[in-house]
């Protein structure tokens, strides 16, 4: 597939977090696939705090057909929404992308960074889903083509990480959103995946490594471009991709699909009791305790 092939012309896309990193790769991919785009971004760091204001303008500028909203995808989730639609015509494609991370062992958290991060990375999805998903729905009866919703997660969400219990958990929340949203919309075929990505970012510039194999995990990491992960959600976003309520994840040039938690092994019990020994037929099944830092410490394929 090339560009030149527009793909995704006549979309109108939606993307969260879109003037830097991953998102922004997200936003040029899709437009230049030929789908006019609405960029929402706070212009915050990593942590949440006020950095560049008037980025997602900025990037807007250099896009044909895009638009930029600032603000916080919280409180401007209906106003993007409603630009999408005055300013070009619909909503066909969502990707929630907006993140902030706030590290802390559990034992030493922040209450209101917890909050934050909560707040952000997965209130804020769901809020762009509440607001878009009415429109797309009647989009999808008045027979326009349906559209695609992409949630970014993480794998720390699935396999965890030191420090990292808001930012996973609220990853972990957004994968189950995307389930739920996959179930919902599944009468208007309107898909809903997610992808958890490998790349480049200030997500991974920011990892403080706690040994040796995440050390190597970051050193490779930052070598990914984010444009592997754009090309995989431009794909989604269009009528190729059918999947819906999967969990993909990309890095370089591989692309790989999650297993999702279903029973991997039963143990049956007594009707009058417990019997402990029983539970040892699952412990051949047992998820090892290691971390989406060491899990994926291989050289990633460029």
């Amino acid at each position: 597939m090339t560009r030149s092939e527009a793909k995704l012309e006549g979309r109108v896309a939606i993307v969260s977090g879109g003037a830097r990193g991953i998102g922004r790769a997200i936003a040029e991919e899709l437009s230049a696939q030929g789908a006019a785009v609405v960029i929402v971004d706070a212009g915050v760091s990593i942590d949440g705090r006020p950095d560049q204001p008037g980025i997602a303008e900025e990037v807007a500028r250099s896009m044909p057909r895009c638009a930029a909203m600032q603000g916080d995808i919280v409180e401007v989730a209906q106003t993007a929404v409603a630009l999408a639609h005055e300013r070009f015509g619909g909503v066909d494609i969502v990707v929630n992308n907006a993140a902030i991370i706030r590290d802390g062992f559990i034992f030493k958290s922040d209450p209101a960074a917890w909050d934050e991060v909560l707040r952000v990375n997965l209130t804020g999805a769901q809020r762009l889903l509440a607001a878009a998903t009415p429109l797309m729905r009647e989009q999808a009866k008045a027979g326009r083509a349906p559209g695609s919703i992409v949630n970014i997660v993480s794998t720390a969400g699935l396999y965890g990480n030191f420090g990292q219990s808001a930012y996973g958990a609220a990853k972990a929340g957004l994968v189950g959103l995307t389930r739920v949203v996959a179930h919902d919309l599944a009468r208007s075929a309107i898909r809903c995946n997610a992808v958890a990505p490998f790349a480049a970012t200030r997500v991974t510039e920011s990892i403080r490594p706690a040994n040796d194999a995440q050390a190597a995990y970051k050193q490779k990491a930052l070598a990914v471009p984010a444009a592997y992960v754009a090309r995989l959600v431009a794909w989604l976003a269009s009528s190729e991709a059918k999947m819906s309520g999967q969990l993909l994840g990309v890095r370089g040039r591989e692309v790989f699909v999650f297993s999702q938690p279903r029973p991997a092994a039963k143990a049956l019990m007594p009707r009058d009791g417990f019997d402990a020994a029983a539970l040892a037929a699952l412990e051949p099944a047992l998820a090892d305790l290691v971390t989406d830092l060491e899990a994926f410490s291989a050289d990633p394929i460029l």
